[in-house]
Order: C-alpha cells, then sequence, then structure tokens
C-alpha cells in the first residue's frame, strides 16, 4: 500500500442511509467489494447527506466523514495516489457536487482519479437490465415489475425513459421504471398496470439501498404509496425491499468503473 511517495488509497463517497440493515447490505458490501478489488489500497469512506449524518450523530452517536473530512483524514495518513469511486446511480446533484469538493484537494494529492457513477454509458444499461432479469427469475407474462427510481432535475433527464425502453426492447414489457421525485413518474405506471391487468405487481427500488423511499414512498401504508395507491385499484402486490448494492451483479459495475478510473 506504500508508494515511494506515499499511500494508496480508495475512497467510495455514497449519499448514505440511516437504515442500518440495508446500509450492511449495500453500501458496506459494495466497499468491501472495492477493498476486495483493490488490495493495495486503503480503504475510505464518505457520505454525503448532511441530513443523514447529523440524524446518525443525533440518535445513534455514530460518525461518518463527510468528503472534506475524509481528505482531511487521508492527508494525515499520507495518502497521496488517491481512487475516488462514488456509489452514486447517475452523475446528477449529488455526483457533481462530490466531484468538486473533491477536485478543491486536486493540489494537494500526487495524484486523484474519479470513478463514474453506476449509470454512465449503454454498457452500464445493457449490465443493469440484465441484471434485473436474473435478479427476478420469477417475474413472468401474468405478473409485472415496477421499479422505482429517485429522479433528477438535472442532466439525467431521459436515463430512466431509456431503462424502460430498453426492457421492452428485451421482450420486458412488464418491467417498468418510475421515479419518485421527477420525471417518469408513477401515473405512467399504474396506466401500464391498469392496460397489462397483471395478477400481481412486484415494487422494487431502482436505488442503491432500500431507504426512506422504498421504505415509505414505494412500499409503505400511507394512501400516497405506491402500495396503497395499486392495491385500491385491486392490485395484488409485492414490495422487495433490497437495494440494488445488495446484488453481486451492480457491485461489478462499481469495481469496473473504478478500474477503469485507475488505469486513466
Amino acid at each position: 500500500m506504500e508508494t515511494e511517495m506515499g499511500k494508496k488509497g480508495i475512497l467510495a463517497v455514497s449519499f448514505g442511509t440511516s437504515y442500518e440493515e440495508t446500509r450492511k447490505r449495500t453500501i458496506d458490501a459494495i466497499e468491501a467489494a472495492l477493498s476486495d478489488a483493490f488490495p493495495d489500497r486503503v480503504l475510505y469512506r464518505a457520505w454525503t447527506s448532511r441530513r443523514i449524518l447529523k440524524k446518525l450523530e443525533e440518535t445513534k452517536g455514530i460518525h461518518y466523514d463527510t468528503i472534506p473530512e475524509a481528505m482531511e483524514r487521508m492527508k494525515r495518513d499520507h495518502v497521496t495516489d488517491l481512487l475516488v469511486q462514488p456509489t452514486h446511480m447517475l452523475d446528477g446533484l449529488e455526483n457533481r457536487t462530490m466531484i468538486e469538493e473533491i477536485q478543491k484537494y486536486q493540489d494537494q494529492f500526487t495524484c486523484i482519479r474519479i470513478g463514474k457513477p453506476m449509470l454512465s454509458d449503454e454498457t452500464d444499461k445493457e449490465a443493469l437490465t440484465e441484471a434485473v432479469i436474473k435478479i427476478f427469475p420469477e417475474l413472468n407474462d401474468q405478473n409485472m415489475l415496477a421499479l422505482m427510481g429517485h429522479g433528477s432535475p438535472h442532466i439525467t433527464e431521459g436515463i430512466y425513459e431509456s431503462l424502460d425502453e430498453q426492457f421492452r426492447a428485451k421482450g420486458y414489457p412488464n418491467i417498468c421504471v418510475g421515479t419518485v421525485e421527477h420525471e417518469p413518474g408513477f401515473d405512467g405506471i399504474l396506466e401500464r398496470a391498469s392496460r397489462q391487468k397483471p395478477q400481481k405487481i412486484f415494487l422494487a427500488p431502482l436505488m442503491i439501498v432500500a431507504g426512506d423511499h422504498a421504505q415509505n414512498d414505494m412500499a409503505g401504508e400511507d394512501e400516497d404509496s405506491w402500495k396503497s395507491q395499486l392495491e385500491r385499484k385491486g392490485f395484488q402486490t409485492v414490495c422487495v425491499l433490497k437495494g440494488l448494492g445488495e446484488y453481486p451483479q451492480i457491485r461489478e459495475i462499481f469495481v469496473r468503473h473504478a478500474q477503469q478510473a485507475e488505469k486513466l
């Protein structure tokens, strides 16, 4: 892990979650995969959600580094060659803010390379759609799978729609994608369910962790949740509260991006 100039590090940057169990199975699992793939690098972690960081400190006394705190920690540890891999889904606001924060330290490290988020090109979309098809082998023509993405108002426009189109192109018109905060919204899923009339609708997060959105907006008992709205229409629902980070096929995408960045 030592070079002539100092240590080699890898920084995993995540939004974070206050749900301990999903953190263990997703963020921690991605970090473990990165650590295994780069045994010559010391693993560090940073979370970007100030709300989650504050909540964990106040309720559980747990502290996770912000990006500036992680960068300062690595400087103290004499890390000079840094590889950064975000666990973000898209190159949206969170990812762009992360890049800006890290670039402030560009002249304080010998080398900083940053990997891409999960969905960055057509290869990634192909890998994701293939993974989802394998993850849900029980899906058949009589059932439907609705995936809940977060959504972004920024430069990621069109990615969710293209994923939806890709499922249809692969012969899976019963797999549809919506987002909880932006477009495409839930109305499209409800319209397709009304048209296809599936016997059962699986609901699953198209997010790295199964956190607040998955637990509440998707699977919650409130009348506005996806589950409640579908059940009021007479559909039988099955909620799959597993974040994408739980699946080895997804973790491999992050490892591949980090490996590509290291070669730059």
